[in-house]
């Protein structure tokens, strides 16, 4: 029997290797992505560049043409000019009340004050985001950390009302946000939180344009994103969470004994049919594109939306050459050579289909609920938060006669908020009601004609 001599070198490296490895096992890995089932919430928490309702609503967007069969549920929880601190005083009923799964986190534009970096006000931020991200572990939420938005100093030396800005802001501020998300991305990754990048993206989406344009923004007025901006920030969300994919593919091809082929990816084809000069087919999607306002048109052309996250794919093989009239549901929506249907075509930006047309009606209603009954609840919220620090203000000032004044003044004006928080939330309900009869996809006709050839001239 041979025996086996260990050196202590040998034996040092396994204890050492096997120490390693069982760190390795104790570290938690940040969400990779969104997982969420019927009936799921998702809050977005954040300053005024979350209570502007835009990158919320095209995620909301998003969501309801991607997942149609999920009432999923959405609550805007930003207000114009809040901190972190300001966060928490709502926490309770404008967070945690709507039971989330998840919840987005986008605070650190304000609470920086505009200024160059500053310890005592990071470690503020530090304490209070802190504070917030363990409140909604608490709750049992999964909180998503989004880096502050970038800060465009050229947008701001361009705008007659921030020229005067003091020359170290326009300078450094845009480096303290950095600052600011890389701490956010080491709290998301040592934690196993959601992390999602939105600096990045518009900073370097800015530096691309200004190479062909110097004056070019996204952030007209340097700190709110612009609605193409705006959908920078969704998209960044929908990248970072692991949603990003097309809608469906569709493949038809001759079969080994003449009949056509189907596979398909995102809906079911049925109904296929060969015609004396082309094909037809039935076809049911699981999913509608993701269809944008109009105002963000330059986002989706930046960003190459449609290709990117919401690919509607056609692709035929073995028709007769020649050039083809596509229609669905009875209406022509292009025209395509025999060439470019066996390479592929994409439909999701082609406003005649009747899939775009349903989608852009989606993103029509669901821009009325944001603009109605959530902008009211939003607008009270920051009447909510001026109370509170004015309350904080008392506090360490209680003989101050003008603020006793303006707290009683803000008291009044907040009374019967829970009333109308739950009236707006009942009329986003009934909007949201109809979004979901709305966003089901239908079964479409598509029929393939080939067209005649246009007789020659003499």
């Amino acid at each position: 029997m041979t025996r086996r001599i260990f050196s202590p070198l040998f034996v040092l490296a396994a204890i050492c290797l096997a120490s390693v490895s069982l760190q390795a096992q104790e570290f938690k890995a940040p969400v990779a992505k969104m997982e969420l089932e019927d009936g799921d919430s998702i809050v977005f928490l954040g300053d005024s560049i979350t209570h502007q309702r835009l990158y919320t609503q095209y995620v909301e967007d998003f969501f309801y043409t991607r997942y149609p069969k999920k009432r999923l549920k959405f609550h805007n929880s930003g207000v114009g000019g809040a901190r972190a601190w300001d966060a928490l005083q709502r926490f309770d009923r404008d967070v945690a009340a709507y039971k989330p799964k998840y919840v987005t986190i986008l605070l650190g534009m304000n609470d920086g004050t505009y200024v160059p970096y500053d310890e005592k006000t990071f470690r503020t931020y530090h304490a209070d985001m802190t504070e917030i991200v363990n409140r909604i572990v608490k709750i049992g939420a999964t909180p998503i950390l989004m880096t502050p938005t970038m800060y465009d100093s050229r947008a701001a030396r361009l705008n007659p009302r921030r020229r005067t800005s003091p020359p170290e802001r326009l300078e450094l501020y845009n480096s303290v946000l950095a600052y600011y998300g890389t701490w956010l991305r080491e709290v998301a990754v040592e934690n196993g939180h959601g992390f999602v990048d939105m600096y990045g993206p518009l900073n370097n989406l800015t530096l691309a344009e200004r190479k062909k344009d110097p004056n070019f923004t996204l952030i007209k007025d340097s700190v709110h994103p612009d609605a193409p901006g705006q959908l920078v920030m969704a998209y960044a969300i929908i990248e970072d969470m692991g949603l990003r994919g097309g809608v469906s593919n569709i493949r038809i091809m001759p079969g080994a004994k003449g009949q056509l082929a189907s596979p398909a990816q995102g809906g079911q084809v049925s109904k296929l049919t060969k015609t004396s000069d082309g094909l037809e087919f039935v076809w049911t999607a699981n999913a509608l594109p993701w269809v944008l306002p109009e105002e963000a048109a330059v986002g989706v052309k930046l960003l190459k939306l449609g290709h990117r996250a919401s690919r509607e794919g056609l692709e035929v093989h073995g028709l007769a050459p020649g050039r083809y009239e596509l229609s669905i549901d009875g209406n022509a929506v292009g025209q395509y050579s025999s060439v470019q249907l066996a390479r592929h075509i994409e439909l999701q930006e082609n406003a005649k289909t009747p899939q775009h047309q349903q989608a852009a009606q989606v993103a029509a209603l669901n821009k009325e609920r944001n603009e109605g009954p959530i902008k009211a609840l939003r607008d009270d919220w920051r009447t909510f938060q001026q109370f509170a620090r004015l309350k904080r203000q008392l506090a360490s000032d209680a003989d101050n006669a003008d603020l006793k004044k303006q707290v009683a003044s803000y008291s009044e004006r907040l009374a019967g908020l829970e009333e109308r928080i739950k009236k707006n939330e009942a009329a986003a309900m009934a909007i949201e009601d109809r979004l979901f009869e709305i966003n089901q996809p239908q079964h479409r006709e598509y029929v393939l004609k080939r067209m005649a050839r246009p007789a020659k001239t003499k």
